[in-house]
C-alpha cells in the first residue's frame, strides 16, 4: 500500500489523531502511547496507511510525523522487529554469534521483548541453552537538538523492565536494553531526567550492575526504513 499524506490537526487521546486529507477531516490511530507533543503539532504532515479491515475504527494508521526536513517513524511496536531483523541479519556486532533467536519470552513477570540463545547436546540427548540472553527494546522518537531522550513521559512499566533486566542479570545471564533512535537526527542518546528521574535513575543503576546499553537508530523513507549499523554513543548522566 502506498502512503496517504495528510495534516496533523489534533489528537484528542494518544490512540487518535485527528487529520485533513486534501480538504477532508479523517481520523487516524496513532500507534505510539508517547506523548509526541514535540512532534505531532497542528499544521505538521503525516503520512497515513490505510486499513482494509472493515472491523476497526479508524481507516488510517499514522506511520510517518515530518520533523525538522526528516520523516520521523511513531509505529513504536515496529521497533521491535527492526531490531529482531537486524540481529538476524548479522548487523548488530554486539549481539552477534546466538544460533536461536525468538520474539518474546516470558521470564518471572515480564515479558521480555527478544531472546537469543545456543544449544548445546548434553548426555541422553538433551538439549540445553546457554549463553542466554535477554533485550529490552524501547523505540526513541524525543529528539532535543540532536540528542535522543527516552522516555518523552513516565513510564512505570519501562522502570519494571530494567529492574527486570538487573535481576536477570544477577541470575548469570546477559541482560540488554536496547534503545532503536527513530528519528535521523539523533546522534547520542541520554535517558530524559526531566520527564522520568526514576525511569533514568534505574536506567544508570543497571548499567552499574551490568545491563548492557546499545544504542541505534533508522534512516526512514516512505519507500523503507533502514537500520544504520552503527552504535550511538550514550550518556546517563543528567544535563
Amino acid at each position: 500500500m502506498e502512503y496517504i499524506k495528510a495534516t496533523f490537526k489534533k489528537r484528542p487521546n494518544r490512540f487518535i489523531a485527528e487529520v485533513n486529507i486534501d480538504g477532508r477531516e479523517e481520523i487516524a490511530y496513532v500507534p505510539n502511547t508517547g506523548r509526541c507533543k514535540e512532534l505531532l503539532v497542528p499544521g505538521t504532515v503525516v503520512y497515513l496507511l490505510p486499513s482494509n479491515d472493515s472491523k476497526r475504527k479508524t481507516k488510517f494508521t499514522l506511520h510517518f510525523v515530518e520533523n525538522r526536513g526528516h520523516l520521523v517513524s511513531l509505529y513504536s511496536q515496529e521497533a521491535n522487529q527492526i531490531v529482531f531483523d537486524a540481529i538476524g541479519n548479522g548487523k548488530i556486532k554486539e549481539l552477534a554469534g546466538y544460533s536461536h533467536i525468538q520474539r518474546e519470552k516470558t521470564i518471572h513477570d515480564s515479558r521480555i521483548d527478544i531472546y537469543l540463545a545456543n544449544f548445546e547436546e548434553g548426555c541422553c540427548g538433551m538439549v540445553t541453552p546457554k549463553n542466554e540472553c535477554y533485550v529490552e527494546v524501547k523505540g526513541v522518537t524525543l529528539v532535543v537538538g540532536t540528542e535522543a531522550r527516552f522516555p518523552d513521559a513516565p513510564t512505570k512499566r519501562g522502570s519494571k523492565h530494567l529492574r527486570e533486566l538487573i535481576k536477570l542479570k544477577k541470575e548469570g545471564f546477559r541482560a540488554v536494553v536496547f534503545f532503536l533512535i527513530q528519528h535521523p537526527l539523533g546522534d547520542s542518546f541520554r535517558p530524559n531526567w526531566d520527564n522520568d528521574p526514576e525511569f533514568s535513575q534505574t536506567l544508570k543503576e543497571a548499567h552499574e550492575n551490568g545491563v548492557e546499553i546499545l544504542v541505534y537508530k533508522t534512516i526512514n523513507t516512505l519507500e523503507g526504513i533502514y537500520f544504520e549499523s552503527r552504535p550511538i554513543e550514550f550518556n546517563l548522566s543528567k544535563p
